[in-house]
């Protein structure tokens, strides 16, 4: 009497894979969303600067950071596409303050690094070293 050879998975098998690829998602997932939130803060980051260095070469040809119209500053980041960030500069005559909120519902939302605030001295808050890489 012959066998027929068998054909196909068993259920302990299949288990077994869905198992091991849980275990990965479990694993790498987290580790994505982490890499994603540093590349959008760095992002942020570089928005923020250029917005810096737009301001500040309208206030020498201008004599005030608020007087005149400035133009190419960037109100979202990334500059195109779905904002992550809104970015609202506030002007004075002799001071500005830029400042970077994430997107309600975003990746970005419940994040340490949720709220960016650059100004004309340089100063950056929050100061957590995550969020303003140097």
């Amino acid at each position: 009497m012959s066998r027929k050879a068998q054909r196909g998975f068993t259920l302990i098998e299949l288990m077994l894979v869905v198992v091991v690829i849980g275990i990965l998602a479990a694993i790498a997932l987290p580790s994505y969303q982490e890499h994603v939130r540093q590349t959008r803060r760095a992002e942020v980051t570089a928005v923020l600067l250029e917005n810096a260095q737009l301001l500040e070469r309208h206030y020498t040809r201008h004599g005030g950071y608020d007087s005149g119209t400035v133009s190419g500053l960037a109100s979202q980041s990334p500059a195109t596409g779905n904002a992550v960030f809104s970015i609202v500069p506030t002007l004075a005559a002799e001071s500005f303050t830029l400042t970077a909120t994430a997107v309600p519902g975003g990746i970005m939302a419940g994040d340490a690094c949720a709220s960016y605030t650059l100004n004309q001295v340089g100063q950056r808050t929050p100061t957590d070293r995550k969020c303003w890489r140097r």
